[in-house]
């Protein structure tokens, strides 16, 4: 399982509840958003999703997403 992270502008409940749909079409992955980070870190576990698949997903749910 590979280990991602990226800073994000995902950074509150409503945010998490936007992507979450997004991230949840991704099958193989885990996540979580650490809100209380400046940095709105993103975390993902991923089987086969690359992080091309990852940020592509964030973007396509409106928010701003880069690696860290």
């Amino acid at each position: 399982m590979k280990k991602y992270k990226f800073k994000t502008n995902i950074n509150c409940g409503g945010c998490v509840a936007g992507v979450t749909p997004f991230l949840n079409k991704l099958d193989d992955i885990q996540w979580e958003v650490d809100i209380d980070n400046p940095e709105k870190i993103l975390t993902v576990e991923a089987e086969n999703s690359s992080e091309e698949d990852i940020v592509k997903a964030v973007k396509k749910a409106g928010f701003e997403i880069e690696t860290v």
